[in-house]
């Protein structure tokens, strides 16, 4: 009873950070992206390029487009992966209809527009892609190209923000084949239309754009993995290991050493675990041997065991 309640509560939890995801993505494109008239990747880029050619509504666009990939992947990612990605193509569908006539235009005026389109795609970028990494880091999805980019990273060792990346970059340089946007002034009177110089920068903000929101979902997603390799020396080295193994569960391995200055032999222990656990590490070493010497580094992949595995 007590595990199905802590299945339970384990799932809800996941569908609430899945939501406060998506809030964060479609805010990143309702205040900084499409009120500047950017294009951008995913379904959401092909939406709003709907939208600024043909005046179609982003929710409406976003969730047929959506709804045709979800059907291919159903295969692919399995059903548990479709209910949560169903669920965010309807919230993140309603959070586009519903959120922007909840944001006053002075706000957006003030905290995108003024500040110049390089800013609102770096902005807007970083704000899509935590999104992204959040409802990545939760088993969900915000669809459209995120569909595709898992079902790779299912079968393939490749970083789901550069195949993000490589989907986003044909999306944007797609928008050159749309009619050009009219231009508007101040009263919202048309003035004309965008010259080709216009929407070459647009289509360069919209790679700047991609560049940003690829790195904040890498980081992001790494950065919940991110995993250390730890050498200690120490004396109490038999005892440490000991404490090691059985406080963490992670495997220990002894290499055999000599201090070249005091010609001692010793062991050194060495031990690869996530940078999650590193404080209780910590004080773990330090109840044992507080002058223990510690070397800390970053490590690009852990495969095996208790880590990553080797995919095909």
């Amino acid at each position: 009873m007590n595990n199905r309640l802590g299945n339970v509560l384990a799932e809800v939890k996941a569908y609430v950070i899945i939501t406060f995801g998506l809030l964060l993505y479609t805010l990143g494109w309702i205040v900084f992206l499409i009120p500047n008239n950017m294009v951008g990747g995913g379904v959401t880029g092909i939406s709003a390029i709907l939208l600024y050619a043909f005046n179609i509504p982003v929710s409406a666009s976003f969730f047929v487009i959506n709804l045709v990939l979800l059907l291919i992947a159903l295969k692919v990612l399995g059903k548990a992966f479709g209910v949560k990605t169903v669920y965010a193509i309807i919230i993140a569908s309603i959070f586009y209809e519903v959120v922007p006539p909840l944001i006053p235009d002075v706000f957006i005026q003030e905290i995108a527009i003024s500040n110049g389109k390089l800013l609102c795609a770096i902005f807007g970028g970083v704000c899509a892609g935590l999104g992204i990494g959040i409802s990545f880091s939760q088993g969900g999805s915000t669809g459209g190209t995120d569909i595709v980019a898992l079902m790779i990273v299912k079968y393939r060792n490749v970083s789901a923000g550069r195949v993000i990346l490589l989907l986003d970059i044909f999306i944007i340089a797609s928008s050159l084949l749309l009619p050009p946007n009219e231009v508007v002034d101040a009263s919202g009177a048309v003035v004309g239309v965008e010259s080709w110089g216009e929407r070459f920068a647009t289509i360069l903000y919209g790679y700047i754009l991609i560049g940003a929101c690829s790195y904040s979902v890498d980081m992001f997603i790494s950065g919940t993995k991110q995993s250390l390799q730890i050498f200690i020396f120490s004396k109490k080295y038999a005892e440490l290991a000991d404490a090691i193994t059985s406080q963490t569960g992670r495997g220990v391995t002894l290499i055999d050493g000599e201090g070249w200055y005091t010609k001692q032999k010793s062991k050194v222990v060495m031990v690869i675990m996530r940078k999650d656990d590193m404080s209780f590490l910590y004080r773990m070493i330090r109840e044992i041997d507080k002058d223990a010497f510690l070397s800390v580094a970053s490590v690009s992949g852990v495969y095996g065991k208790g880590f990553d595995e080797i995919k095909k």
